[in-house]
């Protein structure tokens, strides 16, 4: 769990420099490695299918917030700090790929289940719901709630960009 920790503690640097920083687009970057930190701590706690929900919830807000911010804060973000902004970059792309390394190289081999509830919905499930396909009876009965609130959280995200990339109604 030392990685884990680690991940925290990097969440929450992320946390206090989009609190402190003084310009609009730092912010935004600075709550995107704080979502990109929590989707990593979800694969480190073996939960994909939390880390791709967050991902993409992650990766929309922070586009809409950076078409929001970019008008505003466009002087700041291009005046003379290319070769800090191009060093932070490629530091954070590093991070990323090393934590996205850790937490693939840990994952099992293919076809050897490390959790004991799927032998059980393998081997009972088909009996337990009547259901057809062992993937939709584990989908929609086993999983039922969680599977809506994933339709719920992309459903959501895409409305929002829509809402955000429209001509159509927009003030000139």
């Amino acid at each position: 769990m030392f990685e884990l920790q680690v991940l925290l503690v990097f969440m929450i640097i992320g946390a206090l420099i989009a609190v402190k920083a003084k310009d609009l687009l730092s912010s935004v970057i600075a709550v995107g490695v704080v979502g990109l930190g929590l989707s990593l701590a979800f694969l480190i706690l073996k939960a994909p299918d939390l880390a791709i929900a967050q991902l993409v919830v992650e990766i929309l807000c922070v586009i809409i917030l950076i078409r929001a911010t970019i008008r505003k804060d466009l002087p700041f973000s291009t005046s003379g700090r290319w070769f800090f902004n191009t060093f932070i970059t490629f530091l954070f792309m590093a991070v990323l790929l090393g934590f996205g390394y850790y937490c693939m190289r840990d994952l099992p081999q293919f076809g050897k289940p490390i959790m004991k509830v799927a032998q059980h919905f393998v081997n009972q499930g088909l009996r337990e719901t009547g259901a057809a396909n062992l993937v939709s009876s584990v989908v929609l009965d086993y999983r039922a709630y969680d599977t809506l609130g994933e339709a719920t959280i992309l459903f959501t995200a895409v409305l929002g960009v829509l809402a955000v990339m429209r001509k159509i109604g927009r003030k000139r």
